[in-house]
């Protein structure tokens, strides 16, 4: 069983006096549970984009057709030796550090760290303690029934009044946000340490950035416990912090994060640069479930045993090279269809889009909802083999995953 503190740690804070968090959405948001935030988890159709999407586009790759070209050319050889690394390490890829020795395990192993955008932290909480959390969060459930949202199994459930969670018949994320324990464990000075370590790993290319990388602050989550052989709820992979933003002028590239990979130098994206991401717009359409804060990392408090195949999470541990291939995928379309391995690295089978064949489509993108990634509209991904199993997990054990991870 799967029972995690689904914190979603916003690692990066800003020093006094600056505006408190990223994003342009002021109104209020309609309320949601998980399901709101990907299409792939509402049972909705993905609509087709309007039309300024296939303008934004054009303009994107104006005058940089070659360089684009050649870096997407690239960019498929490195894919296709990584994918092949990945494939044979599996879960022996994801860096594992000590809580007991954190900052010798994290000058150690930094650059692999940056390098997979993920990474376990072992032993931050004491078992005993983790296992107390779930314990009281249960009894909290049962002296509130009204709590949206339970973890208790019959009969105490026929007494709750109000159960809202997802899925709907059978609930495992739960839209339960400030119980005492998810509190107490937020404010645990082992999180709070290890988070501050953390946010060593990130830089910023400008001095005056008024990022805080040493004052970490919590962006609360849900709960999620996840029953034992349980294979209804099975969100696919992923990426966060919107969407369609990631191509828009006033989205991320009003902090102009992703100006390397769409001038065609995808090698130099950092994706461990706190600057542009200070005026990066994550959510420009306040849906339910996104969110317009910056969060270095995503995290969650392991209150179980768990680990691959037990439906812990699951990963791709090459930051850069699948940040860089989702955002030039829209640009590039198949020539022929093979079935061949041969036809799929063949890099005369794709070319730049141009033209009447440019569209719309940013593949599996949609405003309002977070970034879904499939094997049809990535396949050079291939996720079969490459979405990876964090490794066995004990509770008080801490996961956590760069803002752009899937």
């Amino acid at each position: 069983m799967l029972s995690s503190l689904r914190t979603r740690l916003s690692l990066g804070s800003r020093l006094p006096h600056a505006r408190t968090f990223v994003g342009a959405a002021t109104a209020q948001k309609v309320e949601g549970d998980i399901s709101s935030v990907f299409v792939s988890l509402s049972g909705n159709e993905r609509p087709e984009l309007p039309k300024r999407f296939l303008d934004l586009k054009r303009k994107l790759v104006a005058g940089r057709e070659k360089s684009i070209t050649a870096s997407w050319q690239r960019l498929l050889q490195q894919l296709r030796v990584e994918n092949q690394v990945i494939a044979q390490r599996r879960s022996s890829i994801i860096p594992q550090l000590n809580f007991e020795s954190l900052d010798r395990d994290l000058a150690r192993l930094r650059d692999e760290i940056r390098r997979r955008g993920a990474a376990v932290v072992k032993g931050v909480v004491p078992v005993s303690e983790a296992r107390r959390f779930k314990d009281d969060v249960e009894a909290y459930v049962m002296d509130n029934p009204s709590t949206k949202g339970t973890v208790i199994p019959l009969p105490f459930s026929l007494f709750l009044t109000r159960i809202v969670g997802f899925p709907a018949h059978d609930p495992q994320v739960f839209e339960l946000y400030w119980s005492p324990s998810q509190v107490r464990a937020r404010a645990h000075p082992n999180l709070i340490r290890t988070q501050e370590a953390l946010m060593k790993i990130w830089t910023s290319s400008d001095p005056k950035c008024p990022i805080s990388l040493s004052h970490p602050i919590t962006y609360a989550d849900r709960l999620r416990i996840r029953q034992p052989g349980d294979g209804t709820f099975t969100l696919g992979p992923h990426q966060d912090g919107g969407s369609v933003e990631r191509w828009e002028d006033d989205g991320y590239g009003k902090g102009r994060v992703y100006d390397q990979v769409f001038a065609g130098r995808f090698e130099d994206y950092n994706a461990w640069d706190v600057a542009p991401r200070l005026d990066a717009a994550t959510d420009l359409y306040n849906a339910p479930g996104n969110c317009s804060a910056f969060r270095m990392f995503q995290g969650w408090l392991s209150m179980s045993w768990t680990g691959p195949e037990r439906g812990t999470l699951l990963v791709h541990p090459n930051l850069q090279l699948s940040t860089s291939y989702i955002l030039l995928r829209p640009f590039f379309r198949q020539i022929y269809t093979g079935t061949t391995e041969e036809s799929l690295w063949d890099p005369q089978n794709w070319r730049l889009a141009s033209g009447d064949e440019m569209t719309s489509e940013l593949h599996g993108a949609t405003p309002g909802h977070g970034q879904d990634i499939t094997l049809e509209f990535h396949p050079h991904l291939q996720l079969d083999k490459t979405m990876v199993h964090i490794p066995d997990i004990e509770p008080g054990d801490f996961v956590v995953w760069h803002c752009d991870g899937s």
